[in-house]
C-alpha cells in the first residue's frame, strides 16, 4: 500500500508541475494586439483615401489581419480593423518605408480619427492562437 501511495503522490506531483509549467508558458506568450478605428476623409475623398491605405497593407510583418471597410452611414468615413501578433509588431509597422509613404500621401485628405479602440484579440477566423 505504501508503494501505491508513493506512485499516486508522484503522479499527482508530476501532473501539478506539468500544469504549472503550461500556465507559465501561456502567461509568457504575448497577447495579440488589435485596433479598431474610424478614419474620416476630407469630403468626397473617401475612395482616394481607401486606395492609398489599400496600397500599403501588404508585407507588414506580424500583421494577422488588416481590413478597411466603408461606413455605410457616413460617405466620408472608413473603419479600419487590425490584428497584430503583438503591440511591438504594430509599432514596427509604422516605421516601414511603404507605410511611411502612405501616411505622407494620405495625410492631406485625412479629416480626423473620431473613434479609436485598442483590443486584445483572442480567437477568430484566420487568427493563429
Amino acid at each position: 500500500m505504501g508503494v501505491e501511495l508513493d506512485r499516486r503522490g508522484a503522479l499527482a506531483g508530476g501532473l501539478a508541475v506539468m500544469a504549472l509549467s503550461g500556465t507559465a508558458q501561456s502567461e509568457e506568450r504575448k497577447s495579440m494586439y488589435g485596433l479598431i478605428g474610424q478614419m474620416l476623409a476630407a469630403p468626397g475623398k473617401r475612395d482616394e483615401l481607401l486606395a492609398i491605405l489599400g496600397e500599403s497593407t501588404a508585407g507588414m510583418p506580424g500583421c494577422l489581419s488588416y481590413v478597411i471597410a466603408k461606413d455605410p452611414a457616413n460617405a466620408d468615413a472608413l473603419w479600419i480593423t487590425e490584428v497584430w501578433t503583438d503591440k511591438d509588431a504594430h509599432a514596427a509597422s509604422l516605421k516601414l518605408p511603404a507605410v511611411q509613404a502612405a501616411i505622407a500621401k494620405a495625410r492631406p485628405i485625412i479629416a480626423g480619427f473620431p473613434q479609436h479602440f485598442e483590443t486584445e484579440p483572442v480567437v477568430g477566423q484566420g487568427l493563429k492562437v
